[in-house]
């Protein structure tokens, strides 16, 4: 399994403004059929500037599936953000393999 991860520093002149823009954005990617899920969460670090960063991470049906989001998606959705965003959000992009997953009950979990 292939996770596509996109941090973003975003200032705080336009956080408000683009957390609402990212939940509409993140179900227009999982509309191109090719994740099966997203995660959007927040870096809990405090930043000097005051700026936010996140994490989204997309979960790709495949590697092949990722490969083809990037073929034909990827540049008009990145091109909207830096349209919209400019400099006041700054993105990069990762690509992480799944080795291994492992979860963990709560033994009051399992006795129920």
């Amino acid at each position: 399994m292939v996770i596509y991860n996109v941090t973003c520093n975003v200032d705080s002149s336009v956080h408000d403004q683009w957390i609402v823009w990212m939940r509409e954005h993140i179900p227009q990617v999982l509309g191109t059929g090719l994740f099966m899920e997203a995660r959007f969460t927040k870096v809990l670090v405090k930043e000097q500037d005051g700026s936010h960063t996140y994490s989204i991470q997309y979960k790709a049906y495949s590697a092949q599936a990722l490969q083809e989001y990037k073929d034909k998606h990827s540049e008009a959705l990145q091109k909207d953000g830096l349209e919209k965003w400019a400099d006041k959000v700054l993105s990069f992009r990762t690509e992480l393999e799944v080795v291994d997953e492992y979860t963990v009950r709560r033994k009051e979990e399992s006795q129920n």
